[in-house]
């Protein structure tokens, strides 16, 4: 396994003013953010500590983090597009 951050300052560092901003002025990208970093705490636990678990679970965990993580850079980059 990776072991790999995926956290968002690290994944979207070139936009990190972006992000700052959205979870200060937008409500569902921060409740969004928190689930993703929550989901992204999960993975790399069980990567980290190799807790047994089942593909499904596993797979699971992370296709819920991509697909959030695609929500969170559409908003970004609708916000960057449109500056609201």
């Amino acid at each position: 396994m990776l072991r790999t951050k995926h956290n968002l300052t690290d994944d979207f560092g070139l936009v990190q003013d972006r992000v700052s901003m959205l979870k200060q002025n937008d409500q569902e990208f921060q409740r969004l953010s928190k689930v993703y970093a929550e989901l992204d705490h999960k993975v790399r636990g069980l990567e980290m500590r190799n807790v047994p678990t089942s593909d499904e679970n596993f797979v699971g965990l992370k296709t819920q983090r991509v697909h959030i993580k695609d929500v969170l850079f559409k908003r970004l980059k609708e916000w960057g597009e449109t500056g609201n």
